[in-house]
């Protein structure tokens, strides 16, 4: 059986081959986005023996939802483990009417930044369109009805760009009028920076944001904070930065994650306030969210207000982004794929089967 969220693009084709109408696959497409349902038996505007078709030869999820978690702010995490025994975590971020999901890319991380849970077991390989897509259907699913999914991040587990194709696969979707219809302008691509992928971005005239995860303002301390800057640098990701600016027209933003003594410094953030000072740039401010088994701390209140002030003296244009879901380990740099005692549940998991 064929995962029908990868075969989303040839549905039309399969559709036709099987003497149904093409409208038939946009009457699918609304059944699973709008309507939220994945059993093709309850899909009741088909014909029954084309759903019996459908049923014989596709599933719409593949993946099991081992643990569900949610946050006194309103924050939910799912862990998913897929068909091939491999873990991934996702979330639902709520803020005001916003409802925000950060979505994985890969099982696992290969990038090694050392105050990230997500690569601490290494890499086991990357997501198709469909798992990313599933998650997001998934995370749909915790909302009500009248509710909507208005963002989406690309921050969850892996390098997006390490995985481009099927990342900007799974974003076509979501943002397409018959996929989840979200606009744009509301999804995000986080990237520890990837100067290859960038360009190849910004030629394509990439219709998503682009945020780079910088975690220092020198060669010397990126390299320690994040080891596969010793392989890259700042100037080549600033430039292709700047390639993206150009060609896109989007304003850039940069992460930064600050750990206490080693990048939170009145230095680090005069240096930072110079590299970004004649750029069209947000630069968004992580204080550290602890992980359990790594040493690094969050600055203090007072090294926070320093760093800020001297970045406003500088005239960047930064925000600290407010702690969400730290406690079920779900803000960033928390998720993790190394989860023990995976349970077994029934073959096609739904929001009904989720365990609290």
């Amino acid at each position: 059986m064929k995962h029908l969220l990868d075969y989303l693009p040839k549905l039309k084709d399969w559709v036709v081959k099987k003497e149904q109408p093409e409208f038939r696959a946009r009457q699918i497409r609304k059944w699973i986005c709008e309507n939220r349902v994945f059993d093709f038996a309850q899909m009741t505007d088909l014909p029954q023996a084309f759903r019996t078709q459908l049923t014989k030869h596709f599933h719409v999820v593949s993946t099991q939802i081992v643990k569900h978690q949610m946050s006194a702010d309103g924050t939910e995490k799912l862990l998913l483990q897929l068909s091939d025994g491999g873990v991934i975590e996702c979330v639902l971020l709520r803020d005001g009417i916003r409802r925000t999901i950060c979505v994985s890319s890969q099982v696992g991380c290969a990038m090694g930044c050392v105050f990230c849970a997500s690569g601490l077991d290494g890499l086991m390989r990357n997501l198709t369109a469909g798992e990313i897509i599933e998650q997001m259907l998934l995370l749909q699913q915790l909302l009500p009805h009248d509710e909507r999914l208005s963002h989406i991040v690309m921050m969850g587990m892996g390098e997006p760009l390490a995985n481009l194709d099927n990342v900007i696969r799974a974003l076509d979707f979501a943002s397409s009028p018959d996929g989840l219809g979200i606009s744009a302008r509301r999804i995000t691509i986080s990237t520890v920076g990837l100067p290859a992928a960038i360009v190849r971005l910004a030629r394509q005239n990439c219709r998503y944001n682009l945020a780079i995860s910088l975690h220092a303002p020198n060669d010397k301390l990126r390299t320690q904070i994040v080891p596969v800057n010793e392989k890259i640098g700042i100037d080549q990701i600033m430039s292709a930065a700047d390639l993206f600016f150009d060609m896109t027209g989007r304003r850039l933003t940069f992460e930064y994650v600050l750990l206490a003594g080693i990048n939170d410094e009145l230095q680090h953030a005069n240096e930072l306030g110079k590299l970004l000072s004649k750029r069209n740039a947000l630069l968004n401010v992580i204080p550290y969210n602890p992980v359990e088994g790594l040493s690094f701390q969050t600055p203090s209140a007072k090294s926070v207000r320093l760093f800020r002030e001297s970045l406003e003296r500088n005239h960047i244009t930064v925000k600290f982004r407010q702690r969400k879901g730290n406690q079920i380990n779900a803000a960033c740099g928390q998720l993790r794929r190394d989860q023990p005692q995976l349970v077994q549940l029934p073959e096609t998991a739904t929001s009904e089967t989720i365990s609290k």
